[in-house]
């Protein structure tokens, strides 16, 4: 059995698993939720999630770093290269002081410019990405019209 079956099985087994809590959790209702805080048993839910969620992100893990070693590293890492560079750029153009921040501080929560950087930082470089992708796939439905 080959890889990409094995994982294929695994997905499908974490698949029916994830629909079933949903399923689970849909038809308890707002009332039982909150009577299971009090009996621990979100708490059990909650668990078993974060569980499925570190094995998901252990098999892309494993298969990422597999994928690494078997494909052409030089493309690879001229792609996590662009990828820090976006996000360096993003930071360097975030300034953090864009909005006032006493309303945010006056409920609580405790907002500084770094963390509003790092915001901004971040939905700047979403932007950049989302632009990239959206420009890739224009460019690359005209070259399969023009062929």
């Amino acid at each position: 059995m080959n890889s990409q079956k094995l994982l294929t099985i695994i997905l499908g087994i974490i698949g029916i698993i994830s629909m079933v809590f949903l399923f689970i959790i849909i038809n308890v209702g707002d009332e039982a939720i909150s009577a299971g805080e009090a009996s621990g048993s979100v708490d059990t839910f909650m668990y078993i999630s974060y569980i499925i969620l570190f094995a998901t992100l252990a098999i892309v893990l494993f298969f990422v770093v597999k994928g690494l070693f078997t494909g052409n590293i030089k493309k690879t890492l001229m792609s996590v290269g662009a990828f820090v560079a976006i996000i360096l750029v993003s930071y360097i153009l975030s300034s953090g002081t864009d909005l006032d921040l006493t309303a945010f501080n006056n409920k609580g929560l405790g907002i500084t410019e770094a963390i509003s950087k790092n915001v901004g930082a971040g939905l700047i470089a979403f932007y950049i990405l989302g632009f990239l992708a959206i420009v890739s796939m224009v460019y690359s439905g005209f070259n399969k019209i023009s062929k």
